[in-house]
């Protein structure tokens, strides 16, 4: 299936799905079996290697989270080379004062939000539905 380029028909049919529970961001040099295996996405850098991780998996590794995020999936299937959704989104948000980080999957674009401002995102964004 292909995803759709339009921006004005990807807004006008965005929903935000919530993900249960809460995320962090864990960080190590080289690669972690075990966060390997509990770990919900995983990006390379060549700083190190970024986990997300439920946010008790980070507490189980005796880590205390920087960041504990609520994860947002937007439910539209946007194209891989679609224009203009990330910087609609991120300026949504940006204007209502969420951070956001962006995970960008092959069907989906997922968010982290902050936990505490969860149904303000989901808001934010389902505002833009009108626009």
């Amino acid at each position: 299936m292909s995803g759709e380029t339009d921006l004005a028909t990807m807004l006008g049919t965005l929903d935000v799905e919530p993900r249960d529970g809460t995320w962090t961001l864990l960080t190590r040099r080289a690669p972690d079996a075990a966060l390997d295996a509990q770990a919900a996405a995983r990006i390379d850098e060549r700083e190190g290697i970024t986990y997300v991780v439920p946010e008790h998996v980070a507490r189980e590794h005796g880590e205390s989270p920087r960041f504990v995020a609520a994860w947002l999936t937007l439910r539209v299937h946007s194209a891989l080379d679609a224009v203009g959704l990330t910087a609609a989104v991120s300026r949504a948000l940006a204007d209502a004062g969420i951070a956001c980080n962006v995970l960008a999957g092959f069907h989906h674009d997922h968010l982290l939000v902050p936990a505490a401002r969860r149904a303000d995102a989901i808001a934010a964004l389902h505002a833009l539905r009108g626009n």
